[in-house]
């Protein structure tokens, strides 16, 4: 069974290659390329089908890790792993170790991944994401080798919002774009860390629109990794939660959808409103509405919500909720 499943793993990560002018060599590097490599794990996570995330993020999730202790602790992006129950870790020599989801953070996006048995794996060097320009050189390391290191620039650094109630105060941009980035790593002129990939979308860059990567700074897991490593979750108060899918329309804050059971849906939000005020004070964007509602309180905290709907007013009052008791737990079997 295990060789079947290892067989899968890597049927799916050695289907695709860039081509060789795209991909970064030893001599024109100034870091041990091959360790980079080696340190940059596949994970693929079997989500149950009555799991809370499994309508959106699907049952069966593939994406990359990096090695960032000499434990083999995992750190990857936290969409991939959360509610999983069973992750497997493939190394870069294709040997199969079953892993640990150790926790998920809902404010940085990060999740982490401890082995139930010994990686081997180089451990990846952290640097900072403030240190990296608009304009830079970098490189992207996904799982699979040299094929799947990508040369690429960053064409910005800036807020990001979504949907999901998730805001970054800085998230880094990179082009050109690639579907298989999730949890990938991104690495500075010197090999040091400093994201993890997220999502591929278009971003506007001046008067342009550029298809590329989101990455997360990797600085975000400096004051939290102690505690979620001891706890599975950051030191924080957690933040309340809605459930209200919230789209940007050009400064009209539409519900596009609701969780199931969620907070928001509980209260009264129909998909359709448009949300107009937070505690009486007007929003515009998705990150002035998710700021304006985490500046009420923690979690449970009731969040007075002014709502548009059929050309009237309307009002109504969330008892929010921490995402984290909708969410299956992680055990150890």
């Amino acid at each position: 069974m295990r060789n079947q499943y290892r067989k899968s793993i890597l049927s799916d990560v050695t289907r695709w290659s860039f081509p060789p002018a795209l991909q970064p060599t030893q001599a024109e590097v100034t870091f041990d390329l091959q360790a980079a490599l080696e340190s940059v794990v596949a994970l693929r996570a079997e989500v149950p089908d009555d799991a809370f995330t499994a309508q959106i993020l699907g049952t069966d999730r593939t994406g990359n890790g990096i090695v960032i202790r000499e434990d083999g602790l995992v750190l990857t992006i936290g969409y991939l792993v959360t509610e999983a129950s069973s992750v497997w870790i493939t190394k870069a020599n294709g040997a199969v170790v079953q892993g640990h989801p150790l926790a998920y953070d809902f404010a940085t996006g990060f999740g982490l991944v401890l082995p139930l048995g010994r990686l081997d794996a180089p451990v990846m060097k952290r640097g900072s994401a403030s240190a990296v320009r608009e304009d830079d050189d970098v490189y992207v390391v996904g799982h699979g080798g040299r094929g799947h290191a990508l040369k690429a620039s960053v064409f910005a650094k800036r807020e990001f919002a979504g949907f999901w109630e998730y805001l970054l105060d800085t998230a880094i941009f990179t082009t050109p774009p690639h579907p298989e980035w999730s949890g990938a790593a991104l690495l500075d002129d010197r090999g040091r860390l400093i994201g993890i990939g997220s999502l591929l979308l278009q971003e506007k860059s001046g008067d342009d629109v550029i298809d590329g990567n989101m990455f997360v700074p990797v600085d975000l897991i400096e004051p939290i990794l102690g505690d979620l490593v001891r706890t599975g979750r950051s030191a924080d108060p957690p933040r309340p939660w809605l459930g209200m899918y919230t789209a940007d329309r050009e400064g009209r804050l539409v519900v596009n959808g609701l969780a199931s059971g969620g907070p928001a849906e509980r209260a009264g939000v129909h998909a359709g409103d448009l949300v107009v005020a937070v505690g009486g004070e007007r929003v515009s964007s998705l990150a002035e509405l998710f700021r304006g509602i985490w500046r009420m309180g923690p979690a449970g905290t009731e969040i007075p919500l002014t709502l548009a709907r059929g050309g009237g007013p309307v009002y109504v009052r969330v008892s929010s909720g921490d995402r984290n008791d909708y969410l299956r737990k992680p055990s150890l079997q």
